[in-house]
């Protein structure tokens, strides 16, 4: 079969290149018969075979290829690739990158192989994670910089390229149209209109599946280069190719029934296909038009409520309105419902669109886009069915992936600037985008019930509708965002009236959503969180158009366009006050943080003003219109007080949610910034006194500003007052001082921000990035991570880098401000004003008096200092009109008098802002008026007679005598005492506006009742009187009755009150009142004439309350002689020289507290130092618990020779006492497996992670492997009993005991654990498994290790050195060890020890404790137990560094637990008796009668003592002997051994010497042996090990592999005294531990040279009086037997071995023992080595590429985090690897995160990165994606805790894993 395709294609091939008709005519038939439909093949009689989908794809491959391999056409077609364009498309997860410095457009990507092939170093760039799938940019110059393109795609020119053969493509040419048709028939078979929406989704993956083969193939044909995609395109593009196949008119039945599929499809999509019965699709678009209209009225149309597309006139139902308003006009109507598909392309788009964005279509189509031609087409056919992606997508069930795949086409197309102008001008993409988003969402519009509820005409965006809350908008408002940063683009928009009114009305529905209707009586049932979706709204479909507008209004040219948009902004506003029905007053209780129309108009005013050189007053609108501007912006900023002061806890957390996003950075620059710059220009253009008045009546505290001591708030509860008054003093504050858009340039808000957001606390550098808002749009020029962000941050903050603290946690780089940026540039208020949380303000000034405290410039506690502000812009100078108003400077004095006369609700917050605001009055007060000003003029424009002027500065001076006030009958005033300074608390009403217009002037020295809602009500009046007559009919009655104060007020009346201040001697009081001492202030001037000259004091920069107030005096002197004259007056009246003993009772109180005070401090600092030395010595007895150990012996030692009893303090319980039989102690001990000594390796450089193909790791070479396969050998040839005996296990899966040396009673203990078992919290460990943690430090444990009880009499003997012999000794050890350990007797003790010995079993795996060939053998526990000593001792050694060259105690001093530990396994291991025929101690002390005798009876021999582990024997002979043992067995068992150790070393150096060495030291020791001292020379026994072993066939193996080698190496006398000594060291080293934890005792320190010397005599091996210049090692020998002999003896063993085995016998010889510390693999320096390699790596054992690919640290091993891939008996990999690599212990690297797990035993937890970032940072799950290195320190800190086994101590965060890792 494949012959004769091959055959057919070759001939046709041949007959189309000679242009044969026929061939052409055969070639169509050929395709029509291969490429028909299933049904139609099944039926026809045709062959089967032909008809399947394969077969068809095997045809066309061979077609293409014209009969030669496909493999060779490949080839041949890839030489023709002009490969300019690298356009690598990749989906969702792929891991791309974006380099800002080389990228014209944000949305610029590149993929890893065209980054790491360009030049980047040194650029901002980053790794991301991509969301939606995109594709590489690499040379494509409209979006990246040609500087930044890879090596291959540097731009080629044409002609280096050959064009292309024509014969080569001639069959693809032909092939491809039918092939495509084939496809879209097999998409038109397979789609049915969904009935239900249920069955269709099955069906169309099912045709998918079945289509895949096909559709990859077509992606192989566009990866085959420019030259298959030129044919491509122009089959894609070709319209007549299209007519010819698709139209259906042709005789082929099949094809008709298709061609009418697609109509049905195209109708049930709401769209049309304009009638023809030809079908030819050419008709001239006015028909178009007509028929869709027609179409628009059948209910098939896609909007579903398609009457009110006809529904013209107007009626005014419910948001009908306004859809008609869109529908009216045809064109609209044709954007949304016409398609005409006139090429393959189109129809192929319209069925991806259809089968909602198949994964591999979209990859399909977009791997096309570098071929140019089609690049244009696709685009125009994309904007072309917009609409319909829309409809598509808004029933779609799956709209997360579909929205991803759409973006993932369109940011390709709408990111490069000439196309996306191209498409404006020729396909209208700007109506299209506008039209489509509004449709979109006229389908969620429900009526605003903000304002005026029953009559309101406006309609918004219904926020809980799916539409908003699973963001579906988001793709359309994406591409309309990308096509807006174009400036082409943005320019055709602004100029566009009609769009710009579209775009307005479209902003509009956002206006006023999710209204918040305060809950008065009980708290809501059920919180919306529909806010969410709210805020995401307006910032992505409103503020971030916007962005991208205003970033193309930077110029003068461009001053059009801002009149535009504003015009339109204001019309819109306009219409939407209309449509609301606001006249005055917003409806209280109501509030909408959506006022986007608003904040255009705001942003572009800012624009025009600071760009654009504009006249603001050309751009504002009418005073009546500013007044409605200001009313929601501000009922915002006075909702924020109110949430803030939980006046809106009814309605929930969400409330305050809302409150703090408003705020947040993300937000703040588009919602609150705006706001505060539309009140600040309203204030700028309004009276002063009404907008004052305004503020207070918005935040509802005028009722507060009363000078009577009580009065009744009709708005407001008492307990909200305070801190309503402090918001609204704070808003003003931050409307007066706030300059970021009054003139402020881009670098000094870079600056303010910065600093404002580095005072609340420090910062990491991202997290900083993050907090500074930036306009979204991010063509915006403050691009975070630009220079200017960078040098910013260098001038402001000084980094710290990042530490580690003792605990282990672990800090981040931090950035924090510099001391000059504290002193100079604080500012308070852009602190309040960006702080999301109030906490962040007290920490911002808790940081300052921290700092003020530390440079020594104030004590106490300092005020927020007073920041001088940038000049304003000369557009805005009307705002400081509001700082010279009566009305403000009315509400100022009554709050100071009130504040001095102590009434209630006032705090000293209140007082700071009074104080502020007068500051910045003074500051800002204007020249013009003059010193005597008169004060007659402004008596007619202000109706009391409270001060003379508007001028700050005069008023100060103004006194005012009496007040009238309005109180209830109740208050003191009434009574006319002279005002009293006792407050009463009673809190009574205050005028009630209702009164305040009866009044009329009395006497002119008493001010009136002041009214501030009077005042404004009157001013609102004569606005609207001068705009319009007939408007305040309306208004009046409906306010007034708003306002009346609610039913039951008590009676009011009128009092009149003596007041006699001024403002400043108000000030002056109260400097006295700050200071607690009369006449405290004194004018500094009258010392010093330069205060008056000298502008900035830097005295009086940071303090307090009373340096505030000397500010303020001294700059109103300034500011006016008179001023100055009279604060002179009021200092000398106020002070008359007063006589001592008056104290005023007032007066005295306050001396008396002061006194009080300061007594009460001394004592409390008393009782605080009592308190920490009491704490001190707890500490120092909690944390070093006296363990019978090292401070024990040392006493008794150096005190007389009295019987001490160990005594133990139980931490929980408290009482001390001795461990005893039946009540023991235990110290409280965590057990855990640990493989960390199996991860020695016998070589010096530490192991890399491989991050190659080439690098491996083995993990042959490491300690744990060597020993196995030692153990395994011995066990081959000999006795397995005796094999168990001659090495330690423990290696990998040892039991590791440490404790925090704390103890308690057993019996204690258990209690302790029931009720921890009763506990229902949930704790990080699991109780019943025993873990618990210590009662007094909280460490960690699982197991509580009994005490032995005894007295400390032993420890005395080890003085005294035995006058015994050796043999004595040697006896006494013999008897010693032949006495049966008896099992105690059941004591509570004996039954603790054996319980915590199976704790001690059962906590490594039985793998790691069976190493018996018969299982169960008690050899098996005997050896185990041993083993866990060693191991202990090992690992303490390790600790130490390796060696014990630094001497010193156990290095956790008393919380060694080892003395314990051997003592429960002595009791256990003496329960094993030991046969005293195998006894090794016999081997080593007796010379053996008859050696025939043991061959004989045993099958297999016992191990030769010379292949036995030393150090285990040791173990084993004292672990055997009765506890407590004594010294001098110790010593005696010590030096036997040592003498075999000694031999050892001699035999294994024999193997190493060459034959003519060895004859050479045989002969030269032999002449020295009857030397009187031969047995303690090594040079003779050397010769005698020789001469005895060359009996056997030992030194038979090596002559000729070992001669290569060592030859070069000869040995000399110093090099082998230098081997001997290392050979012994690391018994010498275990030997002295063991004795340090035995007897006490300190370990000598010493040079690393002398380590053996001073080891060797604290063993007692070398005598004390021993000095000799040239040491021995041989001398330290002392042989119990006859040397000679029983050196002949043991070598007789391997002699005789060596006869039946002679190649085992070198391989079991023991080696120098040389290993090297545990190390972690080695990291690289750059975590992208570890990124490229292993993120698609695929695992070894399923060979897929991970989801969560990880790293062992330990050993290199590549798993899989969490997969179910590699699950064995429901242990995932992780923790599975984590039991075989470190027996529980496991510390996974995630590849995809660069987080740190580890994994210990059941519990895991997130250690950290080891990797950070340029500023120290960790970056987690990559998010960011900046470079990282590898932090040595973190690194040494991880390794350090793994070989500590800390890991348990130091992390906190541990959760259960269920072995789910």
């Amino acid at each position: 079969m494949a012959q004769e395709k091959r055959a057919t294609a070759a001939r046709l091939k041949a007959a189309l290149s000679l242009e044969q008709e026929s061939a052409a005519a055969e070639l169509r038939a050929l395709l029509e018969r291969v490429l028909s439909l299933r049904d139609e093949a099944s039926s026809s009689s045709s062959s089967s075979s032909s008809s399947s989908p394969e077969a068809a794809l095997s045809w066309c491959r061979c077609l293409l290829a014209g009969g030669e391999p496909w493999e060779g056409f490949v080839a041949a077609v890839r030489a023709y690739d002009p490969a300019t364009l690298c356009g690598l498309v990749w989906t969702a997860n792929f891991v791309a990158y974006r380099c800002r410095t080389c990228g014209i457009s944000p949305c610029m990507s590149l993929c890893a192989e065209c980054f790491h092939q360009g030049e980047h170093a040194g650029h901002d760039y980053n790794m991301f994670r991509s969301q939606a799938g995109g594709a590489c940019d690499c040379g494509d110059g409209n979006v990246m910089r040609e500087a930044g393109f890879c090596k291959r795609h540097r731009i080629k020119s044409s002609s280096e390229v050959p064009s292309v053969p024509k014969d080569l493509l001639i069959m693809s040419e032909l092939v491809l149209p039918q092939f495509i048709f084939y496809l879209i028939q097999y998409l038109r078979d397979g789609y049915n209109e969904p009935v239900l929406d249920l069955p269709s989704e099955k069906d169309l993956l099912k045709v998918l599946q079945m289509l895949e083969p096909h559709i990859s193939f077509l992606e192989d044909l566009t990866k085959m280069g420019g030259a298959m995609r030129s044919v491509l395109t122009q089959v894609l593009t070709n319209q007549q190719f299209y007519k010819d196949l698709s139209s259906g008119s042709g005789e082929n039945a099949c094809a008709k029934k298709s061609h009418e599929k697609y109509l049905v499809a195209l109708k049930g999509s709401g769209l049309t296909f304009p009638e023809d019965k030809l079908g030819s699709g050419v008709q001239e678009p006015g028909a178009a038009a007509s028929s869709s209209v027609v179409q628009g009225a059948t209910p098939s149309s896609g909007q579903g409520d398609s009457s009110d597309e006809e529904d013209q006139d107007g009626s005014q139902g419910v948001g009908k309105r306004k859809r008609v308003k869109l529908s009216s006009s045809t064109k609209d109507q044709s954007i949304m419902d016409v398609l005409k598909h006139k090429c393959f392309l189109e129809e192929l788009l319209f069925w991806t669109i259809k089968y909602e964005f198949p994964q591999k279509m979209v990859t399909f189509l977009l791997n096309m886009l570098p071929d140019q031609d089609y690049k244009i087409a696709f685009t125009k056919t994309f904007v072309q069915h917009y609409a319909f992606i829309m409809k598509t997508l808004k029933k779609s069930h799956e709209s997360d992936t579909m929205s991803n795949r759409i973006v993932h086409i369109s940011v390709q197309l709408f990111s490069n600037e000439e196309l996306a102008r191209q498409v404006t001008e020729e396909c209208q993409l700007l109506d299209i985008m506008v039209t489509v988003l509004l449709y979109m969402m006229e389908s969620c519009l429900i009526k605003s019930e903000l304002q005026d509820e029953e009559n309101s005409l406006h309609v918004v965006v219904n926020c809980g509708e799916s539409l908003l809350k699973n963001n579906t908008y988001w793709p359309l408002v994406s591409d309309f965002i990308n096509i807006l940063s174009h400036q082409s683009v943005a320019k055709k928009f602004l100029e566009d009236h009609r769009l710009l009114v579209t775009w307005m009305n479209f902003v509009s529905f956002f206006q006023g959503m999710n209204l918040n209707k305060r809950e008065l009586n009980e708290h809501v049932e059920f919180e919306s969180q529909t806010y969410y979706a709210a805020f995401a709204a307006e910032l992505e479909a409103c503020a971030q158009p916007m962005w991208g507008l205003l970033s193309h209004c930077k110029i003068r040219e461009t001053q059009e366009y801002t009149r535009n948009v504003v015009r339109y902004c204001l019309e819109a506003l306009q219409d939407w006050f209309d449509a609301i029905n606001f006249v005055d007053e917003p409806t209280p209780n109501q509030v909408t943080f959506h006022l986007p129309l608003h904040r255009y108009y705001a942003m572009f005013l800012s624009k025009a003003v600071k760009c654009q050189e504009l006249d603001l007053d050309s751009l504002l609108p009418d005073q009546e219109m500013l007044m409605k501007l200001m009313v929601h912006p501000l009922q915002i900023q006075a909702s924020l007080s109110e949430i803030h002061s939980n006046m809106w806890v009814r309605n929930g957390l969400q409330i305050k949610g809302q409150a703090m996003t408003y705020v947040q950075s993300h937000f703040c620059n588009s919602m609150i910034d705006p706001d505060i710059y539309l009140l600040q220009i309203c204030a700028s253009r309004l009276d002063p006194d009404y907008f004052i008045s305004s503020v207070f009546e918005r935040f509802k505290v005028v009722d507060l500003l009363t000078m009577a001591s009580q009065h009744q708030n009709t708005v407001l509860d008492s307990e909200h007052e305070r801190s309503m008054l402090e918001g609204a003093l704070t808003f003003l504050v931050i409307l007066l001082s706030l300059r970021l858009h009054l003139g402020m340039t881009d670098d000094e808000i870079l600056r303010a921000e910065m600093v404002a957001q580095l005072c609340m606390n420090d910062r990491t550098h991202s997290s900083l990035l993050d907090l500074i808002p930036e306009n979204p749009n991010p063509k915006s020029g403050i691009i975070p991570g630009s220079l200017s962000f960078e040098s910013m941050l260098s001038a402001v903050a000084d980094f710290k880098a990042p530490v580690f603290e003792p605990g282990g946690s672990m800090q981040q780089g931090m950035y924090t401000p510099k001391a000059e940026v504290w002193d100079q540039e604080f500012d308070p208020v852009m602190v309040i004003l960006r702080t999301v949380y109030r906490r962040d303000v007290q920490s911002a000034m808790d940081r300052y008096t921290a700092f003020l405290k530390q440079s020594g410039k104030v004590h106490g506690n300092p005020w927020p200092p007073y920041k001088k502000r940038t000049v304003l812009h000369p557009s805005y100078k009307g705002l400081m009109r509001l700082l010279h108003c009566k009305t403000l400077h009315i509400v100022l004095f009554t709050l100071l008098y009130k504040i001095l006369m102590d009434h209630q609700n006032l705090s000293e917050h209140v007082l700071c802002m009074v104080l502020y605001l007068i500051e910045l009055g003074l500051e800002n007060s204007s020249d013009l008026e003059s010193d005597e000003e008169d004060a007659g003029v402004g008596q007619e424009r202000c109706h009391d007679s409270w001060f003379p002027g508007n001028n700050l500065v005069s008023n100060m001076r103004h006194f005012i005598n009496y007040v009238r006030v309005r109180v209830p009958e109740t208050a003191p005033e009434v009574k006319r005492e002279p005002p009293a300074s006792t407050s009463s608390d009673g809190s009574g009403a205050s005028q009630s506006p209702r009164h305040s217009k009866g009044l009329q002037r009395e006497n002119s020295g008493t001010a009136q009742v002041f009214s501030l809602v009077a005042e404004r009500r009157k001013k609102f009046q004569e606005i609207i009187n001068r705009n319009t007559t007939e408007a305040n009919q309306a208004v009046r009655p409906k306010t007034s009755m708003k306002w009346s104060a609610p039913g039951a007020t008590p009676q009011l009346t009128t009092a009149i009150l003596e007041v006699k201040e001024s403002i400043l001697s108000l000030l002056i009081k109260l400097h006295h009142k700050l200071s607690g001492k009369q006449n405290s202030y004194f004018p500094p001037w009258l010392d010093d004439m330069e205060t008056l000259i000298q502008h900035e004091n830097p005295k009086y920069l940071h303090g307090d309350g009373m340096t505030a107030v000397e500010r303020i005096l001294l700059k109103a002197a300034l500011q006016s002689r008179l001023n100055k004259h009279i604060i002179e007056d009021i200092c000398r009246k106020v002070t008359p020289p007063v006589p001592p003993k008056k104290i005023s009772p007032a007066e005295k109180k306050t001396l008396d507290k002061e006194e009080r005070r300061q007594k009460a401090r001394e004592r409390q600092q008393k009782l605080l130092a009592e308190f920490a030395s009491r704490q001190k010595s707890f500490m120092e007895t909690a944390m070093d618990v006296e363990s019978p150990d090292v401070d024990i012996a040392m006493e008794i030692a150096t005190a007389e020779q009295h019987v001490s009893e160990a005594v133990y303090d139980c931490v929980i319980c408290g009482q001390s006492g001795p461990s005893t039989e039946e009540r023991p102690a235990g110290l409280v001990v965590l057990l855990q497996p640990s493989s960390v000594l199996g991860q020695c390796r016998n070589s010096t450089e530490s192991k890399k992670l491989p991050t190659s193909e080439k690098e491996q790791i083995y993990p042959g070479d490491t300690c744990a492997a060597i020993y196995e396969a030692r153990l395994a050998t011995l066990q081959q040839y000999f006795k397995d009993s005796s094999c168990l005996q001659s090495v330690s296990i423990g290696w990998e899966g040892g039991v590791y005991v440490q404790t925090c040396g704390h103890t308690l009673h057993i019996d204690c203990h258990k209690s302790y654990m029931e009720s921890l078992r009763n506990d229902q919290v949930l704790q990080g460990f699991s109780v019943d498994k025993g873990e618990f943690t210590c009662p007094l430090c909280r460490q960690f444990a699982n197991s509580v290790l009994p005490c032995y009880p005894g007295n400390n009499v032993e420890r005395t003997l080890w003085q005294c050195h035995s006058n015994k012999s050796m043999q004595d000794l040697i006896k006494e050890v013999e008897e010693l060890q032949e006495q049966l350990g008896t099992f105690p007797s059941e004591t509570n003790l004996s039954k603790e020890m054996e319980s915590v010995m199976k704790d001690i079993k059962s906590t490594t795996q039985k793998k790691y404790t069976d190493y018996s060939k018969f299982p169960g053998s008690p050899d098996n526990d005997f050896l185990f137990m041993y083993s866990v000593a060693r191991t202990n001792l090992e690992l303490e050694l390790v600790h130490r560094g390796g060696n014990l060259c630094l001497g010193g105690a156990s290095t956790a001093g008393k919380r060694s637990c080892l003395n314990q530990l051997f003592h429960v396994l002595a009791m256990h291991m003496r329960l094993y008796s030991i046969d005293s025929a195998f006894n090794p101690w016999k081997k080593l002390t007796q010379l053996a009668i008859d050696e025939n005798l043991q061959m004989s009876n045993e099958e297999q021999p016992e191990v030769p003592v010379l292949y036995r582990d030393v150090s285990s024997l040791l173990l084993i002979q004292i672990l055997t002997m009765p506890q407590p043992l004594r010294k001098e067995h110790f010593i005696c068992i010590t030096k036997v051994l040592f003498t075999l150790l000694y031999i050892q070393a001699l035999v294994a150096l024999s193997v190493k010497c060459s034959s003519e060495e060895r004859i050479t030291w045989m002969n030269s020791g032999a002449l020295k042996k009857s030397l009187s001292n031969a047995k303690k020379t090594w040079e003779v026994l050397f010769s005698h090990v020789i001469s005895e072993l060359s009996k056997g066939k030992i030194y038979e193996q090596e002559e000729t592999e070992e001669l290569a080698m060592d030859s070069t190496s000869s040995w000399c006398p110093h090099s082998i005294e230098i081997y001997l000594q290392q050979f012994c060291l690391p018994f010498l080293r275990i030997t002295s531990l063991l004795q340090h934890h035995l007897f006490g005792g300190e370990l000598p320190s010493c040079q690393e040279g002398e380590e053996f010397t001073v080891l060797a005599s604290c063993l007692g091996l070398l005598s004390p009086s021993f000095q000799s210049s040239q040491f021995s090692s041989a001398s330290c020998l002392d042989w119990p037997v006859p040397a000679f002999d029983i050196i002949s003896q043991w070598c007789s063993e391997l002699v005789s071995f060596s006869n039946t085995h002679p190649t085992q016998v070198k391989v079991l010889l023991i080696q120098e023992p040389k290993w090297d510390l545990p190390r972690l693999l080695q990291l690289p320096e750059n975590y992208n080595t570890i990124f490229q390699y292993y993120h698609r790596k695929s695992c070894s054992v399923c060979s897929k590429v991970p989801k969560d690919p990880a790293i062992c640290l330990v050993c290199g091993t590549f798993v899989c985090l969490k997969g179910l891939c590699c699950k064995q008996q429901s242990y995932c990999e992780c923790v599975l690897h984590s039991q075989n690599c470190g027996a529980g212990t496991g510390i996974f690297l995630l590849i995809n995160a660069s987080v740190i797990i580890i994994i210990r035993g059941h519990r895991f937890c997130l250690w950290g990165s080891v990797y950070l970032d340029a500023h120290g940072e960790e970056d987690r799950d990559l998010r960011r994606g900046k470079p990282l290195y590898i932090c040595k320190e973190r690194y040494n800190v991880l390794e350090q805790q793994w070989v500590s086994h800390t890991f348990d101590h130091i992390n906190k965060r541990w959760g259960p894993h269920y072995n789910g890792l």
